[in-house]
């Protein structure tokens, strides 16, 4: 089985990690690849708001690191759960996060991709667009989307 994992870091992507591990039989190798994506910054040009350069170079370094830490994270777990049993890799990606995700989905060939779900309510959804939604519409396999436990 192959599996593409999309992670962000949140705590929304480990639970999914996490969750994706269990359902994978114990004794089966699958191969795992586990990416982040990188949206690029449209530049603010307006005055008084434009920004220098440098700021969005620090930014994209910023991005950068934090979703390499969120892959080192994922890939901790997984080798937690299967050892040397997985055929393993991760990726860092830039661009529209929803196409890339797709688009590695198709490459590589995907029986599987997980993602979180930050819950959003419909308004948050129509206003800042759901990954977990436009992946469950346009992917090449079958998706699972991890949500958040709500236990009140």
């Amino acid at each position: 089985m192959k599996i593409l994992i999309a992670t962000d870091g949140s705590e929304f992507s480990q639970k999914a990690v996490v969750k994706c591990c269990e359902f994978v039989p114990f004794g089966k190798a699958p191969e795992i690849k586990v990416i982040s994506v990188v949206e690029g910054i449209p530049p603010i040009a307006a005055e008084p708001f434009a920004l220098t350069s440098e700021y969005y170079v620090r930014l994209e370094t910023d991005l950068k690191t934090f979703s390499e830490k969120a892959i080192k994270e994922a890939e901790k777990i997984i080798k937690e759960k299967f050892g040397d049993n997985a055929v393993f890799e991760t990726e860092l990606l830039t661009g529209r996060v929803k196409e890339v995700i797709i688009e590695e989905a198709k490459k590589f060939g995907a029986d599987l991709i997980v993602v979180g779900s930050h819950g959003y309510g419909f308004l948050d959804r129509v206003l800042l667009g759901s990954i977990s939604d436009f992946v469950v519409h346009h992917a090449p396999c079958s998706v699972l989307v991890v949500r958040e436990d709500k236990k009140s």
